[in-house]
């Protein structure tokens, strides 16, 4: 037995013995955008057309048409509507603008919040200059690749010309050669655009620093959390606040680094949990500590091909297979899930049965006195008597685990037996062979050749074997078929709940488009730092 001394998330860990956690805790999708998206809705992202079916697996820009659709309500809207201050204070990564670089349509303030700071888009390697790269490497590549033709073409045209062996006017050569140039020079600034158009801060409308000075950002979002709930402290307010942590390039300032055993992400991950106890000490200054509802949670798995020379950057799932962008496997999408709410949960609970993300829409809406809506499906359930140990057993009998578009596996509760078995139909082959994820890639594929299609589909049960390392077949498993059968039918039923929407993510609406691009200067021009402003 290992005994430690020393807890690298005192924070987190005090909120988990003071509040009920959930250990099979699960994200509705494996990447951010549609996990965000069924967290805010309650609805499986494929409902809100919050996917894609080509590879385009987030929003790929902050000028992009695609986002969170305005017909779509969120945990956040319905209690505005009931009298609650509202304030989004992190990340968003769910859409902008439909039509012009100021309609708003997809931002936090058109889906209930009343209040926004931080960025509208991600945190990503390109951020800070350096070797992590998610999209910086491929354009630069595709770049000089067209520079390079374009460059040949030009070469090959005059020399035809000079040979007189092409007729013809020198317009085509000239053409070839400026292309060639401006592949050429975009791909040399590629980085300085990418990070002044993605990396930004904004407060409701108005951005407030273009490009955001990473290095200062964690003090600037606990001052507007601080500042928000003391503003807000005499009437009821939700507040969901979104790390920029734990997530690649781990931007950690200068306190933190070096202090992890475990590296930069271990210090990134130390420094968010500090900011954790900061917020929980603003409560506890404020007086609002026994009367405030506090969840803790991810969006996804731990990033397994986040790797750069011998460091990890995107974090370990633990017993888990498998990690983030891997639709079916746990590690993808079992998360965190803590809720703590003194007087009212018990401390210290555990609870074993299957949740979602999208459970919070329903437990939120209905503490906060709304209505969860009758005008559409709604995946998630009410927690609270779970969480008041009230009811013995989840309500979600079925879960269904999406890559992108395509059903990959879904998981069935079977109650009076305490088992839960879950179906691969898909997974993702690894590489190299006996690799535990898709490494010399971002995420593994969701489709095509690099996927393997399973018949029947692997079954395991998750009560015996969380780690998915012993897939059972009918020699090993006397209810194999009827559980196959089952869970078949229940995916059949799902299937007939689904309409088909457009899809968000994928092209036109998740490519850039500069007129769609928030710019706090003359486009492309887009500078300025007002957070610096007396």
């Amino acid at each position: 037995m290992l005994h430690l001394e020393h807890s690298w998330t005192p924070n987190v860990d005090r909120l988990a013995a003071d509040g009920v956690m959930l250990t099979q805790h699960i994200a509705a999708a494996s990447v951010c955008t549609p996990s965000r998206a069924a967290f805010l809705t309650g609805r499986y992202p494929l409902r809100s057309g919050m996917v894609s079916s080509n590879g385009y697996r987030v929003l790929q820009w902050t000028g992009v048409s695609g986002g969170l659709p305005p017909n779509e309500t969120t945990f956040a809207k319905i209690l505005k509507d009931k009298g609650y201050a509202t304030g989004l204070i992190g990340k968003w990564h769910l859409g902008l603008n439909c039509e012009s670089s100021d309609d708003y349509c997809h931002h936090p303030l058109s889906h209930g919040f009343d209040h926004f700071y931080g960025m509208p888009f991600s945190m990503m390697g390109d951020c800070e200059p350096g070797e992590m790269s998610e999209k910086r490497a491929g354009l630069e590549h595709k770049l000089n690749v067209c520079s390079h033709v374009m460059a040949l073409a030009a070469f090959t045209l005059t020399a035809g010309k000079l040979t007189r062996l092409v007729a013809g006017s020198w317009t085509l050569v000239i053409c070839s050669a400026i292309v060639a140039l401006l592949c050429l020079t975009t791909s040399y600034f590629m980085g300085a655009l990418i990070v002044h158009a993605d990396c930004f801060l904004m407060r409701n409308h108005a951005i407030t620093e273009q490009p955001m000075s990473l290095q200062r950002t964690t003090a600037l979002i606990l001052k507007e959390v601080s500042s928000f709930v003391k503003r807000n402290k005499q009437g009821p307010f939700l507040l969901f606040v979104s790390f920029l942590h734990v997530h690649t390039p781990l931007i950690t300032t200068e306190n933190f680094r070096g202090r992890s055993p475990h590296g930069l992400y271990g210090d990134n991950t130390e420094e968010m949990d500090w900011m954790v106890g900061q917020i929980l000490d603003t409560l506890d200054t404020e007086g609002l500590t026994n009367s405030t509802l506090v969840y803790f949670t991810s969006d996804h798995g731990g990033s397994l091909e986040a790797q750069f020379g011998n460091n990890q950057y995107g974090g370990w799932n633990g017993i888990y297979k498998g990690g983030k962008g891997m639709g079916g496997w746990e590690g993808g999408i079992r998360v965190p899930g803590i809720l703590r709410w003194p007087g009212v949960l018990p401390a210290g609970r555990l609870i074993h049965e299957p949740t979602s993300l999208m459970d919070v829409f329903p437990t939120v809406v209905q503490l906060g006195g709304g209505q969860v809506p009758h005008d559409r499906v709604i995946d998630g359930r009410d927690l609270l008597p779970l969480l008041l140990g009230t009811a013995q057993h989840s309500e979600h009998e079925f879960l269904m685990h999406y890559c992108e578009s395509f059903l990959h596996a879904a998981r069935w509760h079977q109650r009076n037996r305490g088992a839960v078995w879950k179906v691969h139909y898909v997974t993702p082959m690894f590489h190299p062979d006996g690799a535990s994820a898709c490494y010399g890639r971002g995420v593994c594929p969701c489709f095509g050749d690099k996927v393997a299609h399973h018949d029947p589909p692997l079954l395991f049960d998750l009560s015996r074997d969380p780690s998915e390392a012993h897939a059972l077949t009918p020699d090993t498993e006397s209810s194999f078929h009827q559980v196959m059968e089952r869970i078949t039918k229940a995916v059949e039923d799902h299937r007939r709940t689904l309409s088909p929407v457009p899809l968000q993510l994928d092209m036109p609406d998740n490519i850039w488009k500069p007129w769609l691009q928030p710019c706090c200067g003359r486009f492309p021009l887009c500078w300025c730092d007002r957070e610096a402003d007396p």
